[in-house]
């Protein structure tokens, strides 16, 4: 077993335990699938710009699409938790094979302004299409039975099943970027030119981690509509793009949990922020419920300029630092 296999799997236990550890200390089931929702989203965003080194602004459409799609065939066509989570992956995947095949070939600017086009091209069909329910959105999206024994019902259950779900998808990305695939991609990252030169397919890999991150943003697009029962623009518009990539660079883009951490931390506080309602400053009365974007934004450049590497990137180089000031007062 490699030290890199012993690290990951210490880091997902410790995040299982902590889930599980979370509803019995008093927060709500119903703010933690929240939680969990957009940590999955961020997770799958940070699997292919944290390791290829792509910025896409364009998997609000993913997350949207496997929101409605998971929405729609168990509202309508009464399909069981499982088999909607199932569709809603494909449905991320299959709009991630399309959006990447005609954007994959560009670099920089050019690749994020084409997945923020074909993105806002999804949207506007989720504001057309008859299934989504336009500005009313898909509501009142039942939770049936999981494999058709297992009752959904119950908050704390769903919330245990969603975990799950969370910490198997951070599990199999480690163990892809552990992978020979993943080592690849790191070096596509570092020196595209070079990993060409020594005869990958640079376009094949990066086609199939957009897919992969695609298809499990998705995922976690279905995750959000089965626990919150409902499905809105908001999910598939440009912002929520921007609201992942805020997780990520604020968590630590390319690190295993950072993008968990950068989501919890948005979604309390979006939560605190909007639940303080008017506050009198003297005699000036603002209502910061109004002001959540701009409050998160100046959080945000702060937390850029003292952590550059994000907060889960920040602690992680300081254990490195001190680690090797440990080495080398031994060797001297």
């Amino acid at each position: 077993m490699t030290k890199n296999f012993k690290t990951s799997t210490l880091l997902l236990l410790g995040l299982a335990i902590v889930g599980l550890i979370l509803p019995l200390i008093g927060l709500y089931a119903q703010f933690l699938m929240k939680c969990v929702a957009l940590a999955l989203f961020a997770v799958a965003f940070n699997f292919f710009t944290g390791n290829v080194g792509l910025l896409s602004i364009g998997h609000a459409a993913f997350f949207g699409m496997g929101a409605y799609a998971a929405g729609y065939v168990t509202k309508e066509w009464g399909f069981t938790p499982e088999l909607a989570l199932i569709v809603s992956l494909i449905v991320g995947g299959v709009l991630g094979i399309i959006m990447g095949g005609m954007a994959i070939r560009r670099q920089g600017i050019y690749f994020a302004m084409i997945t923020l086009a074909l993105a806002q091209m999804v949207y506007f069909f989720c504001v057309q299409a008859p299934f989504t329910g336009a500005e009313d959105g898909l509501q009142r999206i039942p939770r049936r039975a999981l494999l058709g024994f297992i009752n959904l019902s119950d908050d704390r259950t769903m919330y245990v099943f969603v975990l799950v779900l969370l910490v198997a998808a951070v599990w199999g990305f480690q163990r892809l970027m552990e992978a020979p695939f993943g080592q690849v991609l790191l070096a596509i990252r570092d020196n595209e030119a070079r990993a060409t030169s020594l005869g990958y397919d640079v376009q094949a890999y990066k086609l199939s981690a957009f897919t992969m991150s695609a298809a499990i943003a998705g995922l976690a697009g279905g995750i959000r509509a089965l626990t919150l029962g409902f499905v809105g623009l908001p999910d598939a518009h440009w912002t929520q793009s921007g609201h992942v990539i805020l997780m990520c660079l604020l968590g630590g883009l390319g690190t295993p949990l950072g993008p968990i951490v950068g989501a919890i931390l948005i979604v309390t506080l979006e939560s605190k922020l909007s639940s303080l309602g008017v506050v009198e400053f003297g005699n000036i009365a603002v209502d910061l419920s109004s002001k959540v974007p701009i409050i998160i934004g100046v959080i945000f450049m702060v937390c850029v300029l003292m952590f550059r590497r994000g907060i889960v990137g920040e602690i992680a180089a300081g254990f490195v630092s001190l680690r090797d000031r440990r080495a080398n007062a031994k060797g001297s």
